[in-house]
Order: C-alpha cells, then structure tokens, then sequence
C-alpha cells in the first residue's frame, strides 16, 4: 500500500483517522495500540509475512534494550548488548536485502553456491536503522528503556514513516509516544504538508519518470540531449518521489500529533557537496554521522584518520542503498567528492554563488545517473553520451518529443526545487506591510488553499485512471 495510492487516500487513512479521533480520542494507549496494529496490517497489505518480520524485529530490539538498560543500571558495559543489536539487526538486513546479490557475485567467480530468490520486505533498510536507533540510544542513555513493548513497536512500525522514511531516532519521539499533543493547528498543517507531498510524488515525479525511463531504458539514449534530458528528468524525479514521501510522512504524522524532523531543505540550491548532504535525506546522513562517524572517532583522530572514517561511511551509505555495484560506486564518488572538499578547503570560495551551486548540481546530476543505471557498464555508456566521448548524435527526434510534450512539468518541476511560494509569500507581506494592503496577502493565502484543493482532485483523477505511479525507494 502506498501513500499516493487510491486505497490509501480514500479508505485506510480516512478510517484510521475516523478510529483515532472518534471513539479513542480519550485514551491514550487505546490510540497507541490502534496505530501500531494499522501500521502492521499497513505493512501486510500486500504480503502479510512481511508483518511477521516486522514484530520479530519489535520483539527482538524489545528485549535487546531491556537487556542495554539492565546493564546500565547495574554499571556495566553496554557494549555486548549494542554488539548483539548490531549483528541481528544486521543480519536481518543481510539476509533479505544482499544474500542473493553476494551468492551471484560468488557464482560469477566460479563458486558452487545456490542462488535463491529472496522477496524484499518494503522498507527494510528504513526500519532497521530506526530499530537499532533504539537499543542504541538506551545503551547511551541519551533515551529511556521502554518497559511497554507496543510503544516500542510503535516507534518502528509507525505506517507514516515506515516505508521511506524519514529514520526517525527514537531519543527524538520518546516523549511524543505517550505525551504527544494533537491540536486543530497541527492537523490542518499535516493535510496541508500530506497533499504537498501527493502533488509532488503524482504530479511531478510520475511524469518525470516517463522520460527517465525512456532515457535509461533498452539501449540508453539515443542522442546528447536525451541523455541529458534523461539525467535531469531521473534528478527530479528522484527529489519529488522521495522528497514528496517525505513531506507526506511527515504531514501524516502532524495528524496523528507526531513531530518528525525535516528530511530535505531544498537540496538542489547546495553550494558544494557537503552543503548537499546537509540538504538531502538529512535523517540517513545524521543517522550515519551520529552512529558510525562520530562513534569512529570522526574528525578528531588526525586527518588521515578522518578520510578513512568517511570512506568507511561512505562506502555504508552507498551499500545501504542497494545490492548492486551501481551503488556502491555511487557512494564512493560522493566520498572523493566529499574528501577532496575537506583536503582543498576553501578552494571555490572566490567562484560566485550561481555558480557554485551549477557546478554542484552537475556532480549530483552525474552521480544520479550511477544510482538509476542498471549496471557499471551502462552508467559509464550512459555518462560517455551525456559527455560525448561515445560520439553520438546531438540531436534526436525522441528528444525533441518527449521536450515537447513536457515542457510544462519541467518548468513546474524546476519551479518547485526552490521555495519559490514562500519567496512570493515574503513579497506579498512586504508590500501588505508598507502599502497598507493586507488583501494582497490574504488573497495569497485563499490561493493557496484553493491550489492545494486542486492538487487533491487532480492527483486522485490520475490514480484512479491507474495512471503511471512507480516508487523508487520500495527497493530500499
């Protein structure tokens, strides 16, 4: 089931919301339990073994941080309890998510080895990181140990967050668990932001995502600009699929009284590689920074150490992502990206702005294309037509079509990788502010609503014409 699916707009979520609010709206642990088993059944909706994995996952990070609390208290070290967290949650990720593509790579090499057919339970990538936030975070002490496994439970399984994120650290909700408040204010911000994120995953990705596919398809692209095209329409796409979850995780969970931290702020403006990752899928690199980086020792050890902690980081991020070499090269481009910034600091600084955040935009551009690529092998073809040392054509009648017919959402897409509204907003306010005239911003304001109305209708017509509605990240 997916946020941007009919099912979900117009029968899961109007239930939950009906159930929540109406006969539970006074009791706590009876809106607690409620959410955790829709989030399972959520999660089961298309394979129900999948929520099996899910509360053997609950269970197990349950009792591991009983166990990391129990050592505390009694001043030992937490270290065997985080060990044990590490290696199960771990291997649970191993087993569905890289076992078949190590058993290939074997095989390739000449070993005997079976090869089996693992199904990826959605999500899985997501939720272990937040399980293993938590028997973390107690081991630390930076949260308190649970005593109640379904507010455990809860914290992993929630159904907004639980399928592309954002990770959620658990010292972050702790208190919302139990304490949380839901006010009118808050749910109208959370409609607001949900349907943000529909427009942005059904009206933008999805039609991006019909000239990317073109463009990666059999064969690649037929010309310069279609390569081009291609790379940027899979850099947008990407941005408004997981982008748009995000914001709709995130207004989901305003409903329901949840505060998530933001996942992206306009990544797409970075002025340099760093600039980006504090940008882009802000929870998996502080994730990642507070988890590995720092606990390695991380800038603190000397210079060399630094660079072999971000390597080590690096190449992580890069596996987390996918079984396939594709991405692990992903994550070490970003890594000599990112190294060669720390050991060159201050290089750019006499470049101009604009131009700082083009040349970065072209490194997150051409990285895009190792990410979406099939193999190595066909990103480095598809790199060698964007930057024409495969000597291809410049032009193509492909090309021109699918720039024709897509000139709007392009313009639209590139419209709304910058704060474009709020910028109009601010303007509207200035001039209501000087020139005494308050309708203009109140005008902005009913336009608004009216648009995000828009978005609704427009967003469920295409649904339910079972229009094109990819997800990228049900592989991650």
């Amino acid at each position: 089931m997916l946020f941007s699916s009919p099912i979900f707009l117009f029968a899961f979520l109007p239930i939950v919301l009906a159930v929540y609010y109406g006969p539970l709206r006074s009791t706590r642990r009876g809106q607690n339990l409620f959410l955790l088993i829709a989030s399972l059944f959520f999660y089961g909706w298309a394979e129900p073994a999948f929520a099996l994995v899910m509360v053997g996952s609950i269970l197990l990070n349950y009792s591991l941080g009983l166990w990391a609390a129990w050592l505390r208290r009694k001043k030992k070290s937490t270290v065997p309890a985080v060990a044990v967290a590490a290696v199960c949650n771990l291997s649970l990720l191993f087993v569905f998510k890289y076992l078949t593509f190590v058993l290939a790579n074997l095989r390739s090499l000449g070993a005997n080895v079976p090869l089996w057919d693992i199904v990826l339970p959605v999500g899985i990538s997501f939720f272990t990181f937040q399980a293993l936030s938590y028997v973390l975070d107690v081991a630390r002490g930076d949260a308190p140990c649970q005593k109640n496994p379904l507010h455990v439970g809860l914290y992993i399984a929630f159904f907004p967050q639980l399928i592309a994120g954002p990770i959620v650290k658990y010292r972050t909700v702790t208190e919302q668990i139990q304490n949380r408040r839901e006010t009118w204010e808050h749910f109208s911000q959370g409609c607001y932001r949900f349907l943000i994120g529909l427009g942005k995953k059904v009206l933008l990705s999805n039609q991006l995502a019909v000239i990317a596919d073109a463009a990666f398809g059999t064969g690649g692209p037929d010309s310069v600009v279609m390569a081009w095209l291609g790379s940027l329409c899979y850099t947008l796409q990407i941005f408004f699929d997981f982008g748009g979850y995000s914001d709709m995780a995130i207004g989901l969970g305003k409903m329901f009284g949840f505060q998530f931290l933001e996942n992206f702020r306009y990544p797409y403006l970075a002025a340099s590689p760093s600039d980006f990752w504090k940008r882009w899928h802000i929870s998996l690199s502080t994730w990642f920074r507070d988890y590995v980086y720092i606990p390695l020792g991380g800038n603190r050890k000397g210079k060399y150490r630094t660079i072999l902690n971000m390597f080590l980081v690096w190449l992580l991020t890069g596996i987390w992502h996918g079984a396939n070499w594709t991405f692990i090269l992903w994550g070490l481009t970003w890594f000599v990206a990112l190294a060669c910034q720390r050991l060159l600091p201050d290089r750019n600084v006499c470049l101009p702005l604009w131009l700082r955040r083009v040349l970065t935009l072209l490194l997150v551009n051409a990285t895009w294309v190792l990410f979406r690529a099939d193999s190595v092998g066909d990103a480095f073809s598809f790199l060698g037509t964007m930057f024409l040392w495969n000597a291809p054509p410049l032009w193509s009648v492909q090309a021109g079509y699918y720039l024709a017919q897509n000139v709007v959402v392009l313009a639209a897409a590139a419209l709304a990788c910058a704060p474009t509204a709020t910028w109009l907003r601010g303007r509207l306010a200035h001039l209501s502010a000087h020139n005494g005239l308050p309708a203009l911003l109140n005008a902005w304001d009913a336009l608004c609503a009216v648009a995000t109305v828009c978005i609704l209708l427009v967003s469920a017509a295409y649904l339910v014409k079972g229009t094109y509605n990819p997800f990228i990240y049900f592989n991650f």
